[in-house]
């Protein structure tokens, strides 16, 4: 388990990387924009975000435990909920956050969807949940998570930039946006589902 973790992650740098530049290049676009502006984005991109974190942490639970599990329809709801709306509350907004307050930015906030947004997110939640019950996948899923959590985490992190911009903040916050994904978005889909799969017969 433990070589199949490190194997996933040293897997999932360059992609992380390629979609934290993006993120840059959409800062590049969009800092200047009014801050009710990235709040909309932000919603809109945290909820399907949400949404496909809990499709591919619940399929690949499903995809990796037996048919036989008495327990797996149990365990796959609870997997995809908690494993969707935690990591992507620390990748989406806790993450950024953390770096605002390092950054000393002027409109710093937490912007907790499952509770801002509780009658969005969490049945998005459970949308992804019921898909991944009747058709499982995780390759199309995950790649969408990652570019999602990243451009999510980036609209965070223009909201409290308040339109101020200096260019000695990329490197910071390109390094941000590629640790508000690598770890966060690989423990949901990968690492979190499979401390409670069995192989199957």
């Amino acid at each position: 388990m433990l070589k199949k973790i490190i194997k996933e992650l040293k897997e999932h740098i360059p992609f992380a990387a390629f979609g934290a530049a993006t993120g840059i290049i959409l800062m590049i676009i969009f800092y200047n924009f009014p801050i009710r502006f990235s709040n909309e984005i932000f919603y809109i991109l945290h909820p399907i975000h949400v949404l496909i974190s809990a499709y591919t942490t619940a399929s690949m639970y499903m995809l990796n435990t037996s048919p036989k599990n008495k327990n797996r329809i149990w365990m796959m709801i609870l997997i995809g909920y908690f494993g969707s709306i935690g990591i992507t509350a620390l990748s989406d907004s806790l993450i950024p956050y953390l770096g605002e307050i390092l950054l000393d930015l002027p409109n710093r906030g937490i912007h907790l969807g499952f509770i801002e947004k509780w009658w969005l997110v969490n049945p998005l939640a459970f949308a992804g949940i019921i898909l991944a019950y009747f058709k499982q996948t995780t390759k199309i899923p995950h790649a969408g998570h990652i570019l999602l959590s990243i451009w999510a985490s980036l609209f965070h992190i223009i909201m409290a930039m308040g339109g101020t911009m200096h260019w000695s903040l990329f490197i910071v916050i390109f390094l941000f946006l590629f640790l508000s994904v690598w770890i966060p978005c690989c423990v949901s889909d990968i690492v979190f589902p499979l401390l409670f799969t069995r192989r199957k017969n």
